[in-house]
């Protein structure tokens, strides 16, 4: 079949952006510990504020010093700030944490009729818990945490494993997204779950089931994911890359819809991931992996009109692409890094950097310094006249034209993505560039997010001071996005991502909580 001019342009742009360097040169990554100190303040202050004003709810309101409990009211800012405190080897805040943990039930909610999102628990709370145990029992042992709320994490664990199995309870296995504990365990009933939902359990899972013996939960999460992995139903829109939605009835796709963004991407993030955590039970997982990201350097790669030397990810519909993206989505190039580093190819690693840079871009050009939650560009490859290739507003033309995206959402949650891929770039090539675009991004937070005690999400980052506060400050906050921030600068040590040819002793969770991995 002829390539169509669509095709033969954009594989001509991507091979211009991606062509692969003679040599990289790569430097040993160098701590530095002034930077990392300021962030291990930015962290302490979070978590004084969230436990002045918050303790022991779910999220703390920082501008009105509230609160509210938005993940069952188990304290989730507590379970999925641990790792964080561990990591900056703060005891005296690790301490009344594991207080907290220990005394958690996860059998029920004091709330009935509450509705529990089995992602958001799993990736928040299990994945906090799994990690807590990992490091106090390994490379943070030292801190000298009392062993016996140690081995509660793990006991606390098995206990939301159980309370979450339910999920599972239908005719598929596919999981339900919703779970109910107060009166009865049960679930929705939701006749579709998207491969986000499904596809990032596997790795929590998976860890629970190898630390408690329990092959259960693997059994239970692998099971779903074997529908991801060898799909049925509407066909992939590409190889590797598959629809969103998938029936809860007979695990079959219902669509061909997809991209890197809400409702797909960490199921792709975990692919790669469980082959880290370990190559030879996962090589499958590695296989659909490579299949996706071939297929997305194929079709989904994109470039503005007005700033070609971009990268963005367009989502698609079948075979049809839609040039838009948000800060969800550059997570990606950190994930293209890791697969690069661990399977030893550098277009993947090239790939990487390059979206990385690309996304970050989004930070440079916004007025605040701060990337927005969504935008869309022109792509170069599209007709005109294409109506997914729609130009920008009349007031957002001229920023188009320097940009090359326009803003579709313009606030800023403290998503942690961007500096993600930031850690990735840095742990990959040493280069002290991706250490200063960190230290920017997180110079622009600081100054705007700071209200009171702690930090809050901005309505407005195309404007200079960010818009005004939203009222909020979700946990990802203290568990991812400081988190990669300070792991930019800290010294290198066990928990880091090894992309320099050392053995990856720890894998991180869509959530940034390092679980060991196997062996």
């Amino acid at each position: 079949m002829p390539l169509s001019n669509k095709l033969i342009l954009l594989l001509g742009l991507a091979g211009v952006a991606l062509a692969v360097p003679a040599k990289r040169t790569v430097k040993t990554p160098a701590a530095d510990h002034k930077r990392a100190g300021a962030i291990k303040e930015a962290f302490e202050i979070s978590w004084n504020g969230y436990y002045k004003h918050a303790f022991p709810h779910d999220t703390l309101h920082p501008v009105t010093n509230g609160y509210e409990d938005d993940r069952a009211a188990w304290g989730v800012t507590v379970v999925d700030a641990l790792d964080t405190a561990i990591v900056m080897n703060s005891l005296k805040i690790v301490q009344p944490m594991l207080d907290h943990i220990t005394n958690i039930d996860f059998t029920t909610t004091a709330e009935a009729n509450y509705g529990i999102s089995v992602f958001e628990t799993n990736i928040r709370y299990l994945g906090g818990l799994l990690s807590g145990y990992d490091l106090l029992k390994g490379p943070y042992k030292h801190l000298g945490a009392d062993p016996k709320k140690v081995d509660a994490l793990l006991t606390q664990a098995r206990k939301l494993g159980d309370s979450l199995s339910v999920a599972f309870n239908t005719p598929s296995g596919i999981p339900d997204p919703t779970i109910y504990l107060n009166p009865t365990k049960k679930h929705s009933g939701a006749s579709r779950n998207n491969i986000a939902e499904i596809g990032t359990l596997v790795l929590e899972w998976t860890r629970l089931s190898d630390l408690s013996g329990n092959k259960t939960y693997a059994q239970l999460a692998q099971k779903a994911q074997n529908y991801l992995l060898k799909p049925t139903g509407s066909p992939e829109a590409w190889p590797g890359l598959i629809g969103t939605w998938v029936s809860t009835e007979n695990g079959t796709f219902m669509d061909s819809s997809g991209g890197w963004s809400a409702y797909d991407d960490s199921y792709y993030e975990y692919l790669i991931k469980m082959y880290v955590y370990d190559p030879k039970a996962f090589g499958l997982y590695k296989d659909r992996w490579v299949a996706a990201v071939d297929s997305t350097m194929k079709h989904l790669l994109s470039h503005p009109t007005t700033r070609k030397d971009l990268t963005f990810l367009s989502s698609y519909n079948g075979q049809k692409t839609n040039p838009n993206s948000g800060h969800l989505a550059s997570f990606a190039g950190g994930n293209f890094i890791l697969g690069g580093a661990i399977l030893g190819e550098e277009k993947y690693k090239t790939l990487g950097l390059q979206v990385t840079e690309s996304y970050y871009e989004t930070y440079v050009q916004e007025a605040s310094g701060i990337g927005p939650e969504g935008f869309r560009w022109v792509d170069a490859a599209l007709p005109a006249n294409d109506p997914s290739n729609r130009p920008p507003p009349a007031n957002q033309t001229e920023f188009y034209k320097k940009a090359g995206f326009y803003n579709t959402a313009t606030y800023y949650i403290l998503r942690p993505e961007t500096v993600e891929s930031l850690y990735y770039s840095y742990r990959l090539t040493g280069d002290k560039k991706y250490q200063d675009m960190a230290w920017t991004a997180f110079q622009a937070i600081r100054k705007l997010c700071r209200v009171n005690d702690a930090y809050a999400e901005l309505s407005d980052v195309s404007k200079a001071n960010g818009g005004g506060f939203s009222d909020s400050m979700q946990s990802f906050w203290m568990a991812e996005t400081l988190k990669y921030l300070y792991l930019i600068f800290a010294a290198d040590g066990p928990v880091h991502v090894q992309l320099q040819g050392g053995k990856n002793q720890f894998v991180y969770n869509t959530e940034a909580h390092p679980v060991a991995v196997r062996g």
